[in-house]
């Protein structure tokens, strides 16, 4: 009942930009924290940054000065802004929300399908 769905991956030179998307949609009744993870190939996922429902932020040490995660409430959106972008962040990035269903008093982790970015020349 609940989905993420993320969007914006590309391939993309080095010292570039892109702009990834995820739209949480179903029978929601609200969403507390979501971030961003990635997972590149022969690793582990790993954090790369969260935000809270009321905005405070959090960001891996490799991403920090280059990206920024930011969301539209209303929207049910998050967004993730990759800037400065390096080789070393080619891999699959992932949606990640807490989210509580309407109807129910528990909060499930959810996760989206993932979204490749893949930083070359």
């Amino acid at each position: 009942q609940v989905q993420l769905v993320e969007s914006g991956g590309d391939l993309v030179q080095p010292g570039g930009s892109r702009r990834l998307s995820c739209a949480a949609s179903g029978s929601i009744f609200n969403i507390n924290t979501m971030g961003w993870y990635r997972q590149a190939p022969g690793k582990q996922r790993e954090l790369v940054a969260t935000i809270t429902s009321g905005g405070t932020t959090n960001y891996a040490d490799s991403v920090k000065g280059r990206f920024t995660i930011s969301r539209d409430n209303a929207k049910n959106t998050m967004y993730l802004q990759m800037n400065s972008l390096k080789p070393e962040d080619t891999a699959v990035y992932y949606c990640n929300a807490h989210i509580r269903r309407r109807g129910s008093i528990y909060e499930y982790s959810y996760w989206g399908q993932g979204t490749q970015v893949t930083v070359s020349s």
